[in-house]
């Protein structure tokens, strides 16, 4: 699905650089799921970014579902995002003045769906995700494991072919946490693409694959046993 080359991000002020990525090599195929690891500052959500078209690198190559997308204009890059690539978030994102129910559907309105068609998508994720019971609510009447539910949702009724998950479980207990996971577990047996930024040995053994990154350079990688 992905591969990047000799990737590298510099971030310049006047008078400061700052090496974020560091000729980052790495091959992800459609249908994997991975965790990325490593210490605060490392560069996890840095590539996490660079994965899902949000920054540009400043040298090397990326091309994704085999097209060179390393300087492609924003307008290029916003259509691959929004046919191809799912966000879920730490912080769940979630529009406060919106349902449950709106906030899944937003996604569906960017993309021109017509009404039928909506509604039949947002009800399917909402039952699979277990929130049809909330469809009515706020976020701000839900649980913090009902709004990542509500995010995941969000993230998937448009069938994207990658989710990108930086650290989705962050402001969860354990229970919830596992939950969510769970979730992503399922999406992927489904043969949706995971790529997961996590702090968690345990929730990292969830994925097939896990990167371990530090100092903007990918340290290691091990699959994990059958």
């Amino acid at each position: 699905m992905l591969s990047m080359r000799n990737l590298s991000r510099v971030y310049r002020t006047d008078t400061v650089e700052t090496s974020a990525l560091d000729q980052i090599d790495l091959e992800i195929a459609s249908g994997e799921f991975i965790a990325i690891m490593g210490p605060s500052g490392c560069g996890k959500s840095t590539l996490l970014n660079m994965i899902g078209l949000l920054d540009s690198p400043t040298s090397g190559s990326y091309r994704f579902d085999g097209e060179e997308v390393a300087g492609l204009p924003e307008a290029k890059l916003a259509g691959i995002r929004k046919r191809s690539i799912g966000f879920i978030f730490q912080s769940f994102n979630l529009v406060d003045e919106l349902t449950v129910r709106e906030n899944v559907e937003l996604a569906l309105l960017y993309h021109g769906i017509g009404a039928g068609e909506r509604a039949r998508r947002v009800d399917a994720v909402m039952d699979k995700v277990g929130i049809a019971h909330r469809a009515r609510h706020r976020p701000s009447q839900l649980s913090g494991g009902q709004q990542q539910r509500v995010a995941v949702a969000r993230a998937v009724v448009a069938a994207p072919k990658l989710i990108l998950a930086d650290e989705p479980t962050g402001n969860l207990d354990t229970v919830h946490g596992e939950e969510v996971m769970r979730m992503l577990q399922l999406l992927n047996a489904e043969g949706t693409t995971v790529v997961m930024v996590t702090h968690s040995p345990a929730h990292a053994d969830y994925a097939q694959r896990v990167v371990n990154m530090l100092d903007g350079r990918i340290l290691q990688e091990r699959r994990r046993a059958a």
